[in-house]
């Protein structure tokens, strides 16, 4: 496993500028990185993201949020909330840009009992009013720069009856463990498996690898950029759209979140008479 693991470290290190995150970055498009293959490969069930205790508790909270109105998902993706959200009787529409995401979605639910819009969540419009527009599991870090940060806050806004709650989940920054002077930390490790991220500090942008060994020791590859997020930075952007911090907590369970959280679940909340 250590030799793997140098490998992996070597292959980011040393493969150029195109390792570097702010190449990879700025050479990868969203609609390219979620398409077949990681549409095909996204679905766990009764594991990982999709594991029960994972997703009974997202689930039971977003139906309390949403009451009797409806609810809208950002990067919808799969379906993997939606699905089980709407089958406790909460209306779910979704916007999702890749195709090949949505596809997957068809095979569980239809458009009549699952509507999806194609476009980007920080602009595409969705019918409707809603009481609730969630965004989970990191997903708002998809967005590349802090201006298409603050536009997902707005196009939620816009989407929200008066009193509306935007639900972000969302992973705290691990700058802690990036020793100075390193560009990658190893955040994952088991057999057949390794995850890394790579860092540039200066424009907040990560990028994770995901690095998966076959039998014959052969490693299969997927990236995805992102842009870290500090909470305080987050609720500042909340304020921008018109958006007061609700609630924080370190998970979908309601644990206080922490100086040690490893990630929260925040609730932002249009006033009444906006």
């Amino acid at each position: 496993m250590r030799r793997r693991i140098a490998a992996a470290l070597a292959a980011v290190k040393f493969g150029g500028h195109r390792s570097h995150p702010a190449a990879i970055v700025g050479g990868m498009e969203q609609e390219e990185i979620w398409g077949i293959d990681a549409a095909r490969g996204y679905d766990t069930p009764g594991t990982g993201m999709f594991a029960p205790e994972v997703l009974e508790p997202t689930v039971d909270r977003l139906a309390e949020l949403a009451g009797d109105g409806k609810a809208l998902e950002f990067a919808i993706g799969t379906g993997r909330v939606a699905v089980p959200l709407a089958e406790r009787g909460v209306p779910v529409t979704g916007i999702e840009m890749s195709s090949a995401m949505i596809d997957q979605l068809r095979t569980k639910a239809d458009e009549a009992t699952i509507p999806v819009i194609v476009g980007d969540m920080a602009t595409a419009v969705a019918p409707g009013e809603y009481t609730l527009v969630y965004l989970v599991y990191n997903t708002i870090s998809n967005l590349l720069t802090q201006a298409e940060q603050v536009a997902c806050f707005r196009n939620a806004a816009r989407h929200l009856t008066p009193g509306g709650r935007f639900v972000i989940e969302l992973w705290v920054p691990e700058l802690r463990k990036l020793p100075p002077g390193q560009q990658a930390t190893v955040w994952h490790c088991e057999p057949g498996y390794i995850g890394l991220d790579t860092y540039d500090v200066l424009r907040q942008h990560v990028v994770s690898h995901h690095f998966r060994f076959d039998d014959s020791r052969q490693a299969r590859l997927f990236r995805s950029p992102h842009r870290y997020i500090w909470p305080a930075e987050l609720d500042l952007m909340g304020q921008l759209a018109g958006f007061e911090l609700e609630a924080r907590h370190a998970d979908w369970s309601g644990a206080d979140f922490t100086a040690e959280s490893r990630s929260h679940v925040s609730v932002y909340r249009l006033p009444r008479g906006h």
